[in-house]
């Protein structure tokens, strides 16, 4: 009876411990992904390029930054406005302004429009941008046409290139 009991305790101090080592190696590979870096961006005849691969669902993502806080955007050239989920609007210094009602993939909602004093993606930086706050339930950013539209997309191959229309319009 002894000799089973200590069997199932050992057995229970291996399973312990393999929880506690996938705990450790999963919480470093979340971690690496929430703190990478702003994408690449090069000067090329003094105009400011940034090229973004497509994921395995062949969508553009990219971390940025609103208002010097990070943030993780989603490219959506269908979307009229950056849209900031209202649980993340808080934490990046925006005030809902004005209601307004926003049409979404899901149908139409109610949200809010503010201002980002900023907003950049890798060395491309716009000031005083439109922004819609959602009720989305997300911590994806849809970079819209208010920051879109003051670029060149071109997109080949499961790439897309950005490239600034002015260089005042990027910051180095």
């Amino acid at each position: 009876m002894s000799t089973r009991r200590t069997g199932l305790g050992m057995l229970l101090a291996a399973a312990v411990g393999a929880l506690l080592l996938l705990t450790y190696i999963f919480s470093g590979l979340i971690e690496r992904r929430q703190s990478v870096s702003l994408p690449a961006s090069q000067n090329i005849a003094g105009r400011t390029e940034v090229v973004l691969q497509a994921d395995r669902k062949g969508h553009f993502v990219a971390p940025g930054r609103i208002n010097g806080q990070s943030v993780r955007f989603l490219v959506d050239t269908g979307a009229t406005l950056v849209s900031v989920p209202a649980s993340l609007a808080g934490e990046l210094g925006l005030e809902r302004t004005v209601p307004v009602g926003l049409e979404t993939a899901a149908g139409p909602v109610s949200g809010w429009m503010t201002r980002a004093d900023q907003v950049q993606l890798g060395d491309i930086v716009r000031h005083d941008v439109a922004v819609a706050i959602s009720p989305a339930n997300s911590d994806t950013v849809l970079l819209g046409m208010s920051f879109l539209r003051h670029l060149d997309l071109d997109q080949k191959g499961g790439r897309l290139r950005m490239t600034a229309l002015k260089n005042e319009e990027s910051l180095r």
